[in-house]
Protein backbone atom coordinates (compact mmCIF):
# COMPACT_ATOMS: atom_id res chain seq x y z
CA UNK A 1 0.00 0.00 0.00
CA UNK A 2 1.69 3.50 -0.71
CA UNK A 3 1.92 6.16 1.71
CA UNK A 4 -0.85 8.30 -0.29
CA UNK A 5 -3.40 4.87 0.03
CA UNK A 6 -2.46 4.15 3.48
CA UNK A 7 -3.97 5.23 6.81
CA UNK A 8 -1.87 6.70 9.77
CA UNK A 9 -3.26 6.71 13.45
CA UNK A 10 -2.80 8.41 16.17
CA UNK A 11 -3.99 7.86 19.45
CA UNK A 12 -7.20 6.69 17.91
CA UNK A 13 -7.95 9.50 15.03
CA UNK A 14 -6.48 8.99 11.15
CA UNK A 15 -3.67 11.70 10.89
CA UNK A 16 -4.83 11.82 7.23
CA UNK A 17 -8.01 13.62 7.93
CA UNK A 18 -6.63 15.95 9.61
CA UNK A 19 -6.26 19.50 8.46
CA UNK A 20 -2.80 20.40 7.25
CA UNK A 21 -0.59 23.05 5.70
CA UNK A 22 2.17 22.28 3.15
CA UNK A 23 4.60 24.74 2.28
CA UNK A 24 7.14 22.78 0.77
CA UNK A 25 6.30 20.46 -1.87
CA UNK A 26 7.62 20.88 -5.59
CA UNK A 27 5.24 20.18 -8.95
CA UNK A 28 7.92 18.65 -10.76
CA UNK A 29 8.35 16.19 -7.35
CA UNK A 30 4.94 15.05 -7.21
CA UNK A 31 3.60 13.60 -10.50
CA UNK A 32 1.29 10.33 -10.62
CA UNK A 33 3.60 7.63 -12.19
CA UNK A 34 0.96 6.65 -14.46
CA UNK A 35 0.56 10.23 -15.72
CA UNK A 36 4.11 10.31 -16.65
CA UNK A 37 3.70 7.02 -18.92
CA UNK A 38 0.85 8.81 -20.50
CA UNK A 39 2.47 12.21 -21.08
CA UNK A 40 6.00 10.17 -22.39
CA UNK A 41 3.93 8.22 -24.65
CA UNK A 42 2.13 11.70 -26.04
CA UNK A 43 5.28 13.02 -26.55
CA UNK A 44 7.06 10.44 -27.56
CA UNK A 45 10.34 10.47 -24.87
CA UNK A 46 11.84 7.74 -23.20
CA UNK A 47 11.39 6.82 -19.57
CA UNK A 48 12.80 3.97 -17.28
CA UNK A 49 9.50 1.91 -16.99
CA UNK A 50 6.06 1.61 -18.57
CA UNK A 51 4.86 0.17 -15.53
CA UNK A 52 3.13 2.72 -12.62
CA UNK A 53 4.62 0.77 -10.00
CA UNK A 54 7.79 -0.46 -11.89
CA UNK A 55 8.37 3.50 -12.29
CA UNK A 56 7.51 4.56 -8.75
CA UNK A 57 10.50 2.14 -7.67
CA UNK A 58 12.46 4.03 -9.88
CA UNK A 59 11.95 7.27 -8.17
CA UNK A 60 12.58 5.79 -4.95
CA UNK A 61 15.66 4.18 -5.53
CA UNK A 62 17.13 6.96 -7.34
CA UNK A 63 15.93 9.33 -3.89
CA UNK A 64 18.50 6.59 -1.88
CA UNK A 65 21.72 8.34 -3.23
CA UNK A 66 22.67 9.93 -0.37
CA UNK A 67 23.49 12.92 -2.06
CA UNK A 68 21.14 16.55 -3.63
CA UNK A 69 22.87 16.03 -6.89
CA UNK A 70 21.98 12.60 -7.30
CA UNK A 71 18.31 13.05 -5.84
CA UNK A 72 17.92 16.06 -8.97
CA UNK A 73 18.66 13.85 -11.16
CA UNK A 74 15.47 12.19 -11.11
CA UNK A 75 14.23 15.19 -12.15
CA UNK A 76 15.02 14.93 -16.16
CA UNK A 77 12.20 12.43 -16.04
CA UNK A 78 9.45 14.56 -14.57
CA UNK A 79 10.10 18.13 -16.17
CA UNK A 80 11.00 16.41 -19.69
CA UNK A 81 7.40 15.42 -19.40
CA UNK A 82 6.31 19.00 -18.38
CA UNK A 83 6.18 20.85 -21.75
CA UNK A 84 3.41 21.45 -22.43
CA UNK A 85 0.23 23.81 -21.87
CA UNK A 86 -1.95 20.29 -21.46
CA UNK A 87 0.74 18.79 -19.69
CA UNK A 88 1.23 21.66 -17.25
CA UNK A 89 -2.63 22.03 -16.44
CA UNK A 90 -3.15 17.90 -15.76
CA UNK A 91 -0.35 17.75 -13.34
CA UNK A 92 -0.99 20.72 -11.34
CA UNK A 93 -4.72 19.37 -11.84
CA UNK A 94 -3.75 16.10 -10.13
CA UNK A 95 -0.95 17.84 -7.87
CA UNK A 96 -4.22 19.31 -6.37
CA UNK A 97 -5.97 17.19 -6.16
CA UNK A 98 -4.02 14.51 -4.24
CA UNK A 99 -3.24 17.22 -1.94
CA UNK A 100 -6.79 17.73 -1.09
CA UNK A 101 -6.89 13.37 -0.46
CA UNK A 102 -4.11 14.00 1.97
CA UNK A 103 -5.78 16.37 3.91
CA UNK A 104 -4.42 19.33 2.62
CA UNK A 105 -6.50 22.79 3.22
CA UNK A 106 -3.71 25.13 2.39
CA UNK A 107 -0.57 24.20 0.06
CA UNK A 108 2.00 26.40 -1.52
CA UNK A 109 3.15 24.21 -4.84
CA UNK A 110 6.70 25.52 -6.14
CA UNK A 111 8.63 25.35 -9.75
CA UNK A 112 10.74 26.61 -12.03
CA UNK A 113 8.87 27.61 -15.09
CA UNK A 114 12.33 27.73 -16.79
CA UNK A 115 12.46 24.70 -17.29
CA UNK A 116 9.48 24.14 -18.71
CA UNK A 117 10.23 26.05 -22.23
CA UNK A 118 11.61 23.50 -24.25
CA UNK A 119 8.70 22.94 -26.74
CA UNK A 120 7.22 26.79 -27.09
CA UNK A 121 5.90 27.59 -24.01
CA UNK A 122 6.56 31.29 -22.82
CA UNK A 123 7.27 31.97 -19.36
CA UNK A 124 4.09 33.69 -18.79
CA UNK A 125 2.16 30.69 -21.01
CA UNK A 126 3.64 28.05 -18.28
CA UNK A 127 2.80 30.27 -15.42
CA UNK A 128 -0.93 30.53 -16.89
CA UNK A 129 -1.36 26.88 -17.39
CA UNK A 130 -0.26 25.92 -13.86
CA UNK A 131 -2.62 28.11 -12.42
CA UNK A 132 -5.50 26.59 -15.08
CA UNK A 133 -4.57 23.57 -13.47
CA UNK A 134 -5.05 24.33 -10.17
CA UNK A 135 -8.32 26.25 -10.72
CA UNK A 136 -10.05 23.49 -11.67
CA UNK A 137 -9.09 21.51 -9.14
CA UNK A 138 -9.86 23.26 -6.48
CA UNK A 139 -13.52 24.33 -8.64
CA UNK A 140 -14.40 20.40 -8.47
CA UNK A 141 -13.04 20.26 -4.88
CA UNK A 142 -15.67 22.47 -3.98
CA UNK A 143 -18.29 22.01 -6.29
CA UNK A 144 -18.07 18.53 -4.51
CA UNK A 145 -18.37 20.31 -0.73
CA UNK A 146 -14.33 19.97 -0.01
CA UNK A 147 -12.24 22.79 0.65
CA UNK A 148 -8.37 23.50 -0.56
CA UNK A 149 -6.50 27.06 -1.22
CA UNK A 150 -3.59 26.87 -3.13
CA UNK A 151 -0.63 29.38 -4.48
CA UNK A 152 2.07 29.30 -6.32
CA UNK A 153 5.72 29.78 -5.59
CA UNK A 154 7.69 30.73 -8.51
CA UNK A 155 11.38 29.40 -8.23
CA UNK A 156 14.71 30.35 -9.86
CA UNK A 157 17.04 27.83 -10.48
CA UNK A 158 20.62 28.77 -8.67
CA UNK A 159 22.66 27.65 -11.32
CA UNK A 160 21.24 30.20 -13.75
CA UNK A 161 21.70 33.54 -11.60
CA UNK A 162 21.51 35.65 -14.25
CA UNK A 163 17.39 34.68 -15.17
CA UNK A 164 16.75 35.27 -11.43
CA UNK A 165 15.43 38.89 -12.09
CA UNK A 166 13.30 37.60 -14.85
CA UNK A 167 11.91 34.84 -12.73
CA UNK A 168 11.61 37.74 -9.99
CA UNK A 169 9.75 40.25 -12.01
CA UNK A 170 7.20 36.90 -13.29
CA UNK A 171 6.35 36.55 -10.06
CA UNK A 172 5.12 40.22 -9.42
CA UNK A 173 3.72 40.37 -12.33
CA UNK A 174 1.46 37.30 -11.83
CA UNK A 175 0.87 38.22 -7.91
CA UNK A 176 -2.60 39.05 -8.31
CA UNK A 177 -3.53 35.61 -10.18
CA UNK A 178 -1.87 32.79 -8.38
CA UNK A 179 1.63 33.53 -7.18
CA UNK A 180 2.34 33.93 -3.84
CA UNK A 181 6.15 34.30 -3.27
CA UNK A 182 9.41 33.85 -4.77
CA UNK A 183 11.75 30.62 -4.08
CA UNK A 184 15.43 29.38 -5.26
CA UNK A 185 15.99 25.55 -6.20
CA UNK A 186 18.37 24.06 -7.73
CA UNK A 187 22.40 22.73 -6.12
CA UNK A 188 23.07 24.62 -3.37
CA UNK A 189 26.37 24.29 -2.96
CA UNK A 190 28.43 26.78 -4.57
CA UNK A 191 25.63 29.37 -6.02
CA UNK A 192 24.50 31.26 -2.19
CA UNK A 193 21.94 33.84 -2.25
CA UNK A 194 24.34 36.78 -2.87
CA UNK A 195 24.54 35.14 -6.24
CA UNK A 196 21.12 36.43 -7.33
CA UNK A 197 21.38 39.51 -5.19
CA UNK A 198 19.83 41.82 -8.10
CA UNK A 199 16.37 39.82 -8.33
CA UNK A 200 15.74 40.34 -4.38
CA UNK A 201 16.54 43.66 -4.11
CA UNK A 202 13.65 44.08 -6.66
CA UNK A 203 11.91 41.62 -4.66
CA UNK A 204 12.00 43.55 -1.57
CA UNK A 205 11.74 46.53 -3.26
CA UNK A 206 8.08 44.98 -4.54
CA UNK A 207 7.00 44.09 -0.86
CA UNK A 208 6.58 40.57 -1.78
CA UNK A 209 7.54 37.29 -0.10
CA UNK A 210 10.59 35.18 -0.49
CA UNK A 211 11.71 31.87 0.65
CA UNK A 212 15.13 30.35 0.14
CA UNK A 213 16.32 26.66 -0.31
CA UNK A 214 19.33 26.90 2.43
CA UNK A 215 20.33 24.58 4.84
CA UNK A 216 19.56 21.66 3.35
CA UNK A 217 22.96 20.48 0.61
CA UNK A 218 25.05 23.57 2.53
CA UNK A 219 25.19 24.82 6.17
CA UNK A 220 25.49 28.08 7.83
CA UNK A 221 27.20 30.80 4.94
CA UNK A 222 24.47 29.58 2.86
CA UNK A 223 21.62 30.31 5.71
CA UNK A 224 23.17 33.65 6.32
CA UNK A 225 23.40 34.52 2.61
CA UNK A 226 19.81 33.67 2.77
CA UNK A 227 18.72 35.85 5.00
CA UNK A 228 21.27 38.98 4.21
CA UNK A 229 20.73 38.96 0.59
CA UNK A 230 17.51 37.04 -0.07
CA UNK A 231 15.62 38.41 2.65
CA UNK A 232 13.85 35.33 3.29
CA UNK A 233 10.82 35.02 5.57
CA UNK A 234 11.22 31.07 5.49
CA UNK A 235 14.03 28.71 5.14
CA UNK A 236 14.19 25.76 2.53
CA UNK A 237 14.59 22.80 4.53
CA UNK A 238 16.74 25.45 6.48
CA UNK A 239 17.66 21.83 8.84
CA UNK A 240 21.47 22.60 9.19
CA UNK A 241 20.85 25.41 11.02
CA UNK A 242 21.49 22.77 13.34
CA UNK A 243 25.36 23.16 13.10
CA UNK A 244 24.68 26.77 14.90
CA UNK A 245 23.31 25.11 17.80
CA UNK A 246 25.94 24.03 20.77
CA UNK A 247 24.77 21.04 22.90
CA UNK A 248 26.75 22.52 26.33
CA UNK A 249 25.58 19.12 28.52
CA UNK A 250 23.07 16.28 29.15
CA UNK A 251 21.67 14.40 31.88
CA UNK A 252 18.85 11.85 31.52
CA UNK A 253 15.95 14.04 31.51
CA UNK A 254 17.40 17.32 29.45
CA UNK A 255 19.75 18.61 27.11
CA UNK A 256 21.12 21.84 27.76
CA UNK A 257 21.32 24.01 24.55
CA UNK A 258 23.35 26.88 23.69
CA UNK A 259 22.41 28.88 20.70
CA UNK A 260 24.52 30.96 17.71
CA UNK A 261 23.80 34.12 16.94
CA UNK A 262 22.36 33.52 13.46
CA UNK A 263 20.50 30.56 15.04
CA UNK A 264 19.22 33.04 17.83
CA UNK A 265 17.95 35.17 15.07
CA UNK A 266 16.14 32.81 13.06
CA UNK A 267 14.44 31.72 16.42
CA UNK A 268 13.62 35.22 17.80
CA UNK A 269 11.83 36.38 14.39
CA UNK A 270 9.93 33.28 14.29
CA UNK A 271 11.55 32.27 10.47
CA UNK A 272 9.37 29.13 9.79
CA UNK A 273 11.80 26.25 8.94
CA UNK A 274 10.37 24.14 5.69
CA UNK A 275 11.46 20.63 7.58
CA UNK A 276 11.31 17.65 4.84
CA UNK A 277 12.07 15.03 6.74
CA UNK A 278 12.26 12.07 4.81
CA UNK A 279 13.81 14.03 1.72
CA UNK A 280 16.77 15.29 4.36
CA UNK A 281 17.66 11.88 4.82
CA UNK A 282 17.63 10.66 1.44
CA UNK A 283 19.83 13.73 0.58
CA UNK A 284 22.06 14.01 3.72
CA UNK A 285 21.28 16.61 4.69
CA UNK A 286 21.27 15.73 8.28
CA UNK A 287 24.03 13.32 7.76
CA UNK A 288 26.32 14.71 10.29
CA UNK A 289 23.47 13.72 13.38
CA UNK A 290 22.46 10.11 11.49
CA UNK A 291 21.14 8.23 8.75
CA UNK A 292 17.22 7.46 10.90
CA UNK A 293 14.15 9.41 11.57
CA UNK A 294 14.96 9.69 14.78
CA UNK A 295 18.56 11.41 14.30
CA UNK A 296 16.83 14.01 13.01
CA UNK A 297 17.69 17.28 14.60
CA UNK A 298 13.67 18.31 14.28
CA UNK A 299 12.83 17.55 17.48
CA UNK A 300 15.60 19.50 18.84
CA UNK A 301 14.71 22.44 17.28
CA UNK A 302 11.15 21.90 18.24
CA UNK A 303 11.91 22.11 21.78
CA UNK A 304 13.85 24.83 21.38
CA UNK A 305 11.06 27.11 19.96
CA UNK A 306 12.23 27.30 16.35
CA UNK A 307 8.98 27.68 14.35
CA UNK A 308 9.17 24.24 12.46
CA UNK A 309 7.35 23.22 10.16
CA UNK A 310 6.59 19.30 8.35
CA UNK A 311 6.58 18.83 4.51
CA UNK A 312 6.96 16.24 1.79
CA UNK A 313 9.10 18.24 -0.92
CA UNK A 314 9.21 15.63 -3.42
CA UNK A 315 5.47 13.49 -2.94
CA UNK A 316 7.08 11.04 -5.80
CA UNK A 317 10.62 10.60 -5.12
CA UNK A 318 10.17 9.71 -1.38
CA UNK A 319 7.50 7.89 -1.81
CA UNK A 320 6.28 9.98 0.49
CA UNK A 321 2.54 11.91 1.35
CA UNK A 322 2.40 15.13 4.45
CA UNK A 323 0.33 12.62 6.41
CA UNK A 324 3.07 10.00 6.10
CA UNK A 325 5.51 12.15 7.16
CA UNK A 326 4.02 13.28 10.26
CA UNK A 327 3.40 9.85 11.17
CA UNK A 328 7.29 8.88 10.92
CA UNK A 329 7.68 11.86 12.73
CA UNK A 330 5.55 10.99 15.54
CA UNK A 331 6.72 7.57 15.77
CA UNK A 332 10.53 8.84 16.44
CA UNK A 333 9.83 11.23 18.41
CA UNK A 334 6.48 10.04 20.51
CA UNK A 335 4.62 12.97 19.37
CA UNK A 336 0.80 13.36 19.66
CA UNK A 337 -1.91 15.10 18.66
CA UNK A 338 -1.16 18.62 19.84
CA UNK A 339 2.47 18.36 18.44
CA UNK A 340 0.98 17.86 15.03
CA UNK A 341 -1.59 20.87 15.70
CA UNK A 342 1.67 23.04 16.57
CA UNK A 343 3.63 22.08 12.97
CA UNK A 344 -0.17 23.00 11.48
CA UNK A 345 -0.19 26.23 13.43
CA UNK A 346 3.47 26.90 12.65
CA UNK A 347 2.69 26.48 8.83
CA UNK A 348 -0.30 28.15 8.72
CA UNK A 349 1.39 31.36 10.59
CA UNK A 350 4.64 31.50 8.06
CA UNK A 351 1.87 31.16 5.03
CA UNK A 352 2.33 34.07 2.47
CA UNK A 353 -1.07 35.28 2.95
CA UNK A 354 -2.37 38.35 4.04
CA UNK A 355 -2.81 38.35 7.74
CA UNK A 356 -6.50 38.16 8.19
CA UNK A 357 -6.39 34.96 5.59
CA UNK A 358 -3.74 33.50 8.12
CA UNK A 359 -6.16 33.79 11.05
CA UNK A 360 -8.80 31.85 9.21
CA UNK A 361 -6.62 29.73 8.43
CA UNK A 362 -5.40 29.17 11.53
CA UNK A 363 -9.27 28.73 12.74
CA UNK A 364 -9.73 26.26 10.24
CA UNK A 365 -6.96 23.85 11.70
CA UNK A 366 -8.27 24.50 14.92
CA UNK A 367 -11.73 23.75 14.45
CA UNK A 368 -10.53 20.39 12.05
CA UNK A 369 -8.28 18.81 15.20
CA UNK A 370 -10.77 19.90 17.75
CA UNK A 371 -12.87 17.95 16.09
CA UNK A 372 -11.22 14.90 16.99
Amino acid sequence: MSAPDREYLLEGVSINALPKVSLHDHLDGGLRPQTIIELADELGLEIPATDAAQLQTWFESRAEAGSLVEYLKTFDVTVGVMQTAGALARVAREFVEDLHADGVVYGEIRWAPEQHLSRGLTLDQAVEAVQSGIDQAVAQIEAAGGYIRIGQLLSSMRQNPGRAIEIAQLAVRHRDSGVVGFDTAGPESGFPASTMRAAFDYLAAEWFPVTVHAGEADGLESIRSALLDGRALRLGHGVRLAEDLLIERQDDENTYVSLGLLSQWVKDREIALETSPTSNLQTGAVERWGTTMADHPFDLLYQLGFRVTVNTDNRLMSGTSLTRELSLLSDAFAYRLDDLETFQLNAAAAAFLPIEEREELVDRIAVGFDAV
